[in-house]
C-alpha cells in the first residue's frame, strides 16, 4: 500500500504542534515542503487557557481575552502588589488560538490537516487508526509511555487544578490586576493556592491549584472554590459560566532521551513545560523558532532546547517540594517578594545570567535548597 508521503509530520495540534506549523508556513525555506498535521480532535473548543508574560505587543495580543499590568501575591500575613512593566500578563483561550491557527493553515497549500489518532511510529512510518503515513521527519507530542510509568529516580509533581469562570451580579473585581497566588486557603499542609484572573469588574476565572501528587475528588475542588469565593471574594450570588480542569506534569524526567534521527518530541513530551512553574505557551513559541533555525542550519531540530542549566534549577525546586510539599507557601513568598518580579520573569523565561540566577537562588535561602543544589550539581 502506498502511504501519503510528507517532508514533515506533526502529531498533535496543541500549542506546540500548531506554533511549529505556523513558524514553518511563515518561512520560505518550507514553502516547497509537504507538511502533515495529525490530531484526533477538531480543535474548536475552549479546552484550556494559556497564560504567560511578555514584553510589548506581539501577535498574541490580538487573541488575548485580557491582559494585566499589575498583580498580587497573597499569603497568610500580607498582600504584596507588584507592577509588571515592561511585562504584561496575558490570557489566551484555546478556541481563539485554534481558530487563528486553522485560518492561516487553511490557506497554506503545502499543509494537510488530517483528523486521525496515531497508534505508533516506526521511524518514518506513522500508523493511524484510519490510515498510515510516511514522513521524512516526525514531530511527536505524545508523552512517552516510560514517563507515565511510576518513576523513582526522578523528581515529579502534578500541577492539578479546577477553575470556574464566574459572573457576579455586582462589581467586585479589579480588571487591571490579577492574583498570581493566594495562600489563605490551602488543602491540608500542601503547596496549594487560588489563582484569580479578573476579565471585567463582574467576571473572573477563579482557579484552585495544587502542586503535589495527590489528585482530589472532583467535588473537593468545588468545595475549595466555593469557600474561596464566599470567604475571600465575599460573593454570595454568582453564575458559573464555564468550568476548566486539568493536570500539568512538573518533572525533571529526561524527555530529551526520546529524540531520534527522524523523530523529535515536542510540547510536554519534549520537555517544553517549565518544570518549576508549569508554564509552556511561551516556550512553544520560542522553541518552535529555535527548531526552525536548527533545521535551516542542518542541525537536529532539538539542538539546545530544554537542556540548559535552568533544568538543573528546576530539578532542585522539584527535589525540595517533592520531599517537603509544606514549604510551598514559604518558597513562593520568597521568590515573588525578595527579587523584583521582572527578575523572576527573566529567570523563568531562561533569559537571566548567572549573577541574576544566584540572586534568585539566594532569595530561596533554606537548607533544603542548598542540600538539593549540592546533590544536583555535584553528584
Amino acid at each position: 500500500m502506498n502511504h501519503p508521503q510528507y517532508d514533515y509530520a506533526i502529531i498533535g495540534a496543541g500549542a506546540a504542534g500548531l506554533q511549529l506549523t505556523l513558524k514553518m508556513i511563515q518561512d520560505d525555506f518550507f514553502s516547497e515542503k509537504r507538511i502533515l498535521i495529525l490530531d484526533k480532535d477538531d480543535k474548536v473548543a475552549n479546552d484550556r487557557t494559556w497564560c504567560f508574560w511578555e514584553k510589548g505587543e506581539t501577535i498574541w495580543d490580538q487573541l488575548a481575552t485580557h491582559t494585566w499590568s499589575f498583580g498580587q501575591f497573597i499569603n497568610q500575613e500580607k498582600t504584596i502588589d507588584f507592577e509588571l512593566t515592561p511585562y504584561r500578563y496575558k490570557m489566551v483561550r484555546s478556541a481563539n488560538f485554534y481558530a487563528y491557527a486553522k485560518a492561516i493553515i487553511a490557506k497554506a497549500e503545502n499543509v494537510d490537516w488530517v483528523k486521525d489518532s496515531v497508534g505508533h511510529i516506526e521511524e518514518q512510518s506513522i500508523i493511524g487508526t484510519k490510515n498510515s503515513y510516511s514522513a521524512n521527519h516526525v514531530f511527536d507530542s505524545r508523552i512517552p509511555e516510560s514517563f507515565l510509568e511510576k518513576q523513582t529516580k526522578y523528581h515529579s509533581l502534578i500541577q492539578h487544578f479546577k477553575g470556574w469562570f464566574i459572573q457576579s451580579e455586582s462589581t467586585c473585581f479589579n480588571p487591571d490586576s490579577f492574583v498570581m497566588m493566594d495562600y489563605r486557603l490551602k488543602w491540608k499542609d500542601s503547596t496549594s493556592f487560588t489563582y484569580v484572573l479578573p476579565i471585567s469588574e463582574t467576571e473572573a476565572l477563579v482557579e484552585f491549584t495544587l502542586f503535589n501528587n495527590h489528585l482530589l475528588p472532583d467535588d473537593e475542588y468545588d468545595e475549595y472554590l466555593k469557600k474561596y469565593i464566599d470567604q475571600h471574594l465575599q460573593l454570595k450570588t454568582f453564575q458559573i459560566k464555564e468550568v476548566e480542569q486539568g493536570q500539568i506534569p512538573m518533572s525533571d524526567y529526561p524527555f530529551y532521551k526520546h529524540h531520534s534521527k527522524n523523530i523529535t518530541k515536542i510540547g510536554t513530551a519534549g520537555g517544553w513545560v517549565r518544570p518549576s512553574s508549569g508554564y509552556s505557551f511561551k516556550n512553544a513559541d520560542r522553541y518552535s523558532s529555535m527548531m526552525i533555525e536548527n533545521i535551516k542550519s542542518g542541525n537536529r531540530p532539538e539542538k539546545g532546547i530544554a537542556t540548559s542549566r535552568f533544568r538543573g534549577y528546576d530539578s532542585i525546586f522539584l527535589n525540595v517540594l517533592s520531599k517537603r510539599n509544606d514549604l510551598g507557601e514559604d518558597i513562593f513568598t520568597r521568590l515573588y517578594t525578595k527579587p523584583n518580579i521582572q527578575s523572576v520573569f527573566r529567570f523563568l523565561d531562561e533569559e537571566s545570567n548567572i549573577s541574576e540566577d544566584l540572586r534568585v537562588m539566594f532569595s530561596l535561602n533554606r537548607p533544603q535548597f542548598w542540600k538539593a543544589f549540592l546533590s544536583t550539581f555535584w553528584r
